[in-house]
């Protein structure tokens, strides 16, 4: 007599369970996955917000002051002594935030990264960086930095 063969393969509803599954896991994954990468571009925008603050230092050891230090040697707007962008390692399409010297006097400075609207940093917050050392994040974006927003990593 011969044995019966058994047919190989998965059934429908296998296949069913093992996509449900797939799906809650990257339901869960991916606003993580968002999370990080949106936290590593901050991170990138607070490394070029300190780098504006050194090319702001360089520029008021040449002329005792930090005025003159924007654009067409204005005291704000974007920079003339450092990128416009952040990243700015990268090519100005791939920004994620304007940097500018929000004021400028002969003693001191305010610098911001402002995210870039329909990027994914879009609703981060701005981020602050102020010549005393200070440092800013309106994490609640609501423009103004409340007493626990003083920090980078609050």
């Amino acid at each position: 007599m011969e044995a019966k063969k058994h047919a190989q393969g998965f059934s429908l509803i296998e296949l069913m369970i093992v996509v449900a599954i797939v799906g809650i896991i990257a339901a869960i994954a991916y606003p993580s996955y968002q999370g990080v990468i949106a936290d590593g571009y901050r991170g990138t925008g607070q490394a070029d917000l300190l780098g504006l603050a050194s090319a702001m230092e360089r520029h008021h050891s040449g002329s005792f002051s930090y005025k003159g230090a924007g654009a067409s040697g204005g005291d704000t707007g974007t920079p003339s002594i450092f990128a416009t962008h952040s990243p700015s390692s990268e090519p100005a399409a791939n920004k994620r935030y304007n940097l500018t010297i929000q004021s400028a006097s002969v003693t001191s400075y305010e610098l911001r990264a402002t995210p870039v609207s329909g990027t994914g940093q879009g609703a981060d917050g701005t981020l602050y960086y102020f010549s005393d050392g200070r440092k800013g994040w309106d994490k609640n974006n609501n423009g103004s930095l409340e007493t626990a927003e003083y920090c980078w990593s609050c």
